[in-house]
């Protein structure tokens, strides 16, 4: 069933998977807040475990939250991923601070042995925008970063949610590249693809599904320019986007980007269930009727929505 709390709404989330269990992390805030826009700058993350990712029991205490007031991530704690390596488990995740004009974004670690006691990096945040290739726009500049191993064992890739610095003012998102040995000391790269699409290409994830390099990507209702890839219902609600290439790295055809059809879903993610076979799982969205759900979806097979999908 799908993962609902009472007291709370829930939305983008990351698993991972011990072999034994689902390990599921997602943003959270409470329900009683009066506008559930609000719900951003309020985040913390949430941990649920399930052995089959349709029954979720919720863990105590929350996996991760903001820092001191006047740190770089007192505002709230955002998006990320987990991987493991040699033993621990390193996350990646998205601190803000407010500040004039919008939101300050950094990238920060956190590493476990067992998923539920995190302890953050001393050298924190691990991992900044570099004004070289990027731009500070808002809150839109960098976050949601997706841990990827280099498929040819040179350490480690992290996809992130940032803006180019030309293009369409309204259509600079790029997937933002960042490379690391150890997972700890990062060095930022040029995007991964190029703006005139979307405003921006949140929560990103790549994964090798039978063979075919996908990139999920995830484009709020207003940030889908009139002249771009045109949502399910015509643009007026999120829509989570499937684009195929040609490795973890690309090139990426963004401009032919498939949207997932899958009724309200928002910040898509792939995982593979204990058969093997591949599923989308996030979060039931409905803002775009006016009614925000605030919850984890059942997952449902990426087979029956991309058939055609063959390398």
């Amino acid at each position: 069933m799908a993962l609902r709390l009472p007291d709370r709404w829930v939305w983008d989330s990351w698993i991972a998977d011990t072999g034994r269990e689902f390990h599921l992390f997602y943003l959270q805030a409470p329900r009683s807040l009066e506008d559930q826009a609000e719900r951003h700058w309020h985040a913390t993350v949430g941990h649920a475990v399930s052995a089959d990712l349709h029954d979720w029991t919720v863990l105590q205490p929350d996996a991760l939250g903001p820092g001191p007031k006047g740190s770089w991530e007192d505002m709230a704690t955002w998006t990320g991923s987990v991987i493991e390596h040699e033993g621990t488990w390193y996350w990646l995740y998205t601190g803000g601070r407010a500040v004039l004009g919008g939101v300050d974004q950094r990238i920060g670690l956190a590493t476990s042995t067992d998923l539920s006691t995190w302890d953050k990096h001393p050298a924190n945040p691990v991992l900044e925008m570099d004004p070289r290739w990027y731009e500070l726009v808002e809150y839109d500049a960098w976050r949601d970063p997706w841990i990827a191993r280099d498929p040819d064992g040179d350490g480690f890739h992290a996809l992130i949610t940032a803006r180019a610095k030309h293009g369409p003012a309204d259509a600079r998102g790029v997937i933002g590249h960042a490379w690391s040995a150890d997972l700890i000391s990062w060095e930022v790269r040029p995007p991964l693809t190029e703006p005139g699409v979307f405003g921006h290409l949140e929560v990103p994830q790549v994964e090798v599904v039978e063979g075919r390099p996908v990139l999920l990507f995830s484009v709020a209702a207003d940030r889908i320019p009139a002249t771009s890839v045109p949502a399910p219902d015509g643009g007026r609600s999120n829509t989570s986007f499937v684009a195929f290439g040609e490795s973890l790295l690309g090139p990426w055809d963004i401009a032919g980007a498939q949207p997932i059809t899958v009724p309200d879903l928002y910040a898509a993610r792939l995982v593979r269930d204990r058969a093997g076979e591949w599923q989308l799982i996030g979060f039931r969205d409905g803002s775009g009727r006016g009614q925000f759900a605030g919850e984890i979806i059942d997952p449902v097979p990426f087979d029956s929505l991309f058939p055609d999908r063959t390398a």
